[in-house]
């Protein structure tokens, strides 16, 4: 009875990590429907929640399996193929979609790819990485759809920066996962203000970005992240 109580809560983090990977799928479908409306809000809204709901699924199944003691190398691979779904290809389907909306050379706007092509290199060259396993190499993936989801929030407030800009943006964010730079994880191990003094400051700048700027402000706590990152690279 206790091996098969055992065996079942060991299922808890993979179940988690299927839910992140459902709540890709529903982002994904919900790009193909910008500006029409399903139910209570637009599609573009329910992608974002959806997202946003993928990254929680996200905190929690590594949280449950380090609780539960429940590591596995089936729930490793089907966590990298959840994250490449949530927040490598639904934010590069967000990305596509909001382009071919706005702007008038559409084959353009299909450099949208390279998100979820250097989305799926850094998951691979993070599961053979033994450096990585406190500190980052790269953006981390859930950042980049987090930043993904800021700059669409920018264009909705804001405008449409040009086709010319997104590419560029695209290119810098994309290869900023493949990078070799280092970058302090935000996972908490404890809650201590001295062990995690710059994952605070992430916390408190992202409320206040957002509610200065709203969905765009998570853009600019993105680009916190990375500029405090560089900054302190030497002491990571």
């Amino acid at each position: 009875m206790s091996s098969k109580k055992n065996k079942i809560v060991s299922l808890i983090p993979n179940f988690l990590t299927c839910l992140n990977l459902l709540s890709g799928w529903v982002a994904i479908f919900m790009t193909f429907h910008l500006g029409e409306r399903f139910g209570m809000a637009e599609a573009s809204t329910w992608a974002v929640i959806a997202i946003a709901a993928a990254a929680v699924f996200d905190f929690l199944d590594g949280a449950s399996a380090r609780l539960l003691n429940a590591f596995s190398p089936l729930g490793k691979d089907l966590d990298s193929l959840s994250d490449l779904i949530s927040f490598g290809v639904a934010p590069s389907m967000l990305v596509l979609n909001t382009m071919l909306e706005y702007s008038s050379t559409p084959w353009l706007c299909y450099a949208a790819g390279m998100i979820a092509v250097c989305g799926a290199l850094r998951l691979a060259i993070f599961n053979n990485d033994t450096e990585q396993a406190s500190t980052f190499r790269g953006l981390p993936i859930p950042a980049n759809a987090i930043f993904w989801i800021g700059v669409y929030g920018w264009i909705r407030s804001y405008g449409y920066p040009g086709t010319a800009v997104m590419v560029i943006l695209i290119a810098l964010v994309s290869l900023a996962m493949v990078g070799r730079f280092k970058m302090f994880s935000l996972k908490f191990k404890n809650f201590d203000i001295s062990d995690n003094f710059c994952r605070y400051v992430i916390i408190v700048s992202a409320l206040v970005f957002v509610i200065l700027y709203g969905l765009a402000g998570l853009a600019w706590t993105i680009l916190l992240y990375f500029l405090l990152s560089l900054a302190l690279r030497k002491r990571i």
